[in-house]
């Protein structure tokens, strides 16, 4: 589970430097070097979650949520409207993350699915 949690961070993060780039300016140091910091921890983040999660599912689903969170907080804090077209296409953006995720064999995933179906063996046999 660890390098899901990786990539959540990691997007968040993504989220957050794209997000500070409508504000950014080298005449504010401290916010430059927030948004750099923000930029470089998903990076950070993301290298770890690609030691457990195929690298095309880790970077489709990090680009996606920052695609998503960007397009969300634009709308929500800038008055940037979206059609409704754009929010459907945002929503199918969304789909496709979760089709991935749960599409995706990972190490502990499969973990997971083995100890539930020893679980229910030790039960029905009990």
């Amino acid at each position: 589970m660890k390098p899901w949690i990786f990539l959540i961070i990691a997007a968040a993060f993504e989220v957050g430097w794209v997000i500070g780039l409508r504000s950014f300016s080298f005449s504010r140091p401290l916010l430059a070097v927030a948004i750099m910091a923000s930029y470089v921890l998903s990076f950070v983040f993301l290298e770890k979650a690609v030691q457990g999660i195929p690298l095309g599912i880790a970077y489709s689903i990090w680009t996606g949520i920052g695609v998503v969170g960007a397009f969300a907080f634009a709308a929500v804090f800038h008055d940037e409207k979206p059609t409704s077209l754009q929010a459907m296409f945002a929503a199918i953006v969304l789909i496709g993350l979760v089709g991935l995720y749960a599409t995706t064999r990972t190490p502990d995933k499969q973990n997971a699915a083995v100890e539930s179906a020893v679980s229910r063996t030790e039960n029905d046999v009990g």
